[in-house]
């Protein structure tokens, strides 16, 4: 009756606020004031390394808080154009009075960079619930390997402060790839927590100064309990595909458990298939020959700015439809040619002849 109420009231103050959202005259008394939204403030900032920021955020009363692993969205406005990443929070999951984000600065990464470089005590960011199912079991497993590398980093340092606040006792091994020591933003606690967590082991590998820093085999293989842990992973792709290689070959597959914060997205070409065909473009008027590149870089590589977000399918902000033609979804491999479907221009290529509406 109560969540009824609610949603009649709010839809009630919604109608009289037209054509704007509530929140839209709710910001011009205060950026944390909302109806619908989720907003968070920036309280402390830090920049551990050259290429990190690290941001805690006071959310708004409504946010619930994230189970560990998950992300969350976040939205920047800059030059006063809205664009959205994705971010995982690395605190601990019952912290929900505050959001900890460590954001790497990518080259040619637009919002990393511009948080990097601008981000300040007391400015509002705009966020969303936490989402994702890239999370520790509810039944915690007898073993836990976690492996990280760059600024995947974030969602397994998330799972191990939360099994260190609740005095998990099996075994944790921590494994992290970084290019030198000095890349890596969370080395002080994490060096901390295996020097006084007892069941906490660290395993450092640095890709350009370590003889051995690219995963082999053996930094795994070498771990006691490996051969009975849930490993958690998350990385950039050459990281990932060559853990999910290893675990084929030792027989973990049904024990790895991942998420990428990039997807490959190189056009995967088929000697038997050549990429042909012709992309329009129709709301631009624009067209272009098909690369076999995503829908959403050949947009780009046309001159044309589609809207997006995560450029790896789970956000949705750059769907459009598709009025002609076939398409390949990168992450499936399935086809789709019916007539007039959204699709997410991001994670889909073009199979052919293709028309979009961007």
């Amino acid at each position: 009756m109560a969540s009824r109420l609610k949603s009649l009231v709010t839809s009630l103050v919604e109608a009289t606020a037209t054509p704007y959202p509530v929140d839209r005259y709710l910001e011009f008394v205060s950026p944390m004031l909302t109806w619908r939204e989720h907003r968070a403030q920036i309280t402390h900032v830090t920049r551990r390394t050259d290429r990190t920021v690290t941001v805690h955020l006071q959310p708004t009363r409504g946010w619930e808080g994230h189970i560990a692993g998950q992300y969350i969205e976040v939205s920047v406005i800059i030059d006063g154009v809205r664009n959205r990443r994705y971010f995982s929070p690395a605190g601990a999951e019952k912290d929900r009075g505050q959001i900890e984000l460590t954001v790497t600065a990518h080259d040619g990464g637009f919002v990393s960079t511009h948080l990097r470089e601008n981000a300040a005590v007391g400015d509002v960011l705009t966020i969303s619930a936490a989402a994702g199912e890239f999370t520790l079991p509810a039944i915690r497993p007898a073993s836990v390997v976690l492996v990280s590398g760059g600024s995947g980093i974030t969602p397994v340092i998330s799972m191990l402060r939360t099994l260190v606040a609740e005095h998990y006792d099996g075994p944790i091994d921590f494994v992290h790839y970084a290019r030198t020591e000095a890349d890596l933003a969370y080395r002080v606690e994490l060096e901390a927590i295996a020097r006084t967590v007892p069941n906490v082991r660290l395993h450092l590998h640095y890709t350009r100064t370590d003889a051995d820093g690219r995963f082999t085999d053996a930094h795994l293989a070498a771990l006691t309990g490996a051969g009975d842990a849930e490993i958690f992973l998350c990385g950039p792709s050459s990281l990932m595909s060559a853990v999910r290689d290893y675990a084929d070959r030792a027989g973990l597959t049904g024990r790895l458990h991942s998420e990428a914060f990039t997807v490959d997205t190189a056009p995967v070409l088929d000697p038997n298939e050549p990429v042909t065909g012709t992309v329009a473009f129709t709301a631009s008027g624009t067209e272009a020959p098909n690369d076999g590149r995503t829908l959403l870089e050949q947009a780009e590589n046309a001159g044309l700015n589609p809207e997006f977000g995560c450029r790896m399918g789970i956000c949705f902000s750059c769907t459009k439809v598709r009025t002609s033609g076939c398409t390949r979804n990168i992450l499936t491999g399935e086809l789709d040619s019916e007539p007039d479907q959204h699709i997410q221009i991001c994670v889909n290529a073009p199979v052919g002849d293709v028309e979009i509406e961007v």
